[in-house]
């Protein structure tokens, strides 16, 4: 992942650039068009593009403390950022994110599989759960950028249980969660937790607690 971090920095070729310019007329032409007649397009890796195991999709949500919600008003204020296939469309993505440690005030970052929406109800999430770990501010950005690349490195070997990862900024503390598909797998929710203490670094004594999602929504 990181050796290929800086393979998308401007040194394309005359045809790039002018596929480019084709690329961002078409775009706009597309935006152009009545919603009603745009299908839309499969995301699918560039030529000499590495290939993820999945199609991931970036969200962002950011909402009022104290105040209610429901999961109507949750699912109105989460905004999708855009989808990606491979490893060089992730770090274009991610090189021109806001880190969540620079975040102010309830923001959330969700990074889920295509298809997936981040939320309990979502028939991939209704019967699962998710680790959360709690830190203290100043650590946010860097777990956030472990935890993301080691679930789309493949590193939880937990074949398809991973639905997606949070990251959570609130004023005392920020808050990462990965969540899976099935709470009940004990041995499946014992390899995701010793997964995420190893890639993240944590120290022996950090506090660990899986939450279903069940238990979420009650």
């Amino acid at each position: 992942f990181v050796r290929l971090k800086d393979d998308d920095s401007g040194d394309h070729d005359q045809n790039e650039e002018n596929n480019t310019q084709k690329d961002s007329e078409k775009e706009k032409n597309d935006r152009e068009k009545p919603q009603s007649t745009t299908k839309r397009k499969a995301v699918v890796p560039g030529p000499a593009e590495h290939p993820l195991q999945y199609n991931y999709t970036f969200w962002y949500s950011r909402r009022t403390p104290g105040r209610p919600t429901s999961s109507q008003s949750y699912e109105q204020n989460i905004k999708q950022i855009g989808t990606f296939a491979s490893v060089e469309q992730f770090w274009r993505f991610y090189s021109h994110m806001v880190r969540p440690g620079d975040l102010t005030g309830h923001s959330d970052f969700h990074l889920f599989k295509e298809g997936i929406k981040p939320m309990w109800e979502d028939d991939a999430n209704k019967n699962g759960g998710k680790w959360i770990i709690r830190l203290r501010k100043g650590l946010a950005s860097r777990c956030w950028e472990n935890l993301i690349l080691a679930m789309l490195g493949e590193q939880f070997m937990v074949g398809e249980e991973i639905c997606g990862a949070v990251v959570s900024v609130r004023f005392q503390e920020d808050i990462i969660s990965i969540w899976n598909k099935t709470a009940s797998d004990q041995a499946t929710t014992a390899r995701i937790r010793d997964t995420l203490r190893r890639v993240l670094n944590l120290p022996p004594n950090t506090i660990m607690e899986y939450k279903t999602h069940t238990d979420s929504i009650k």
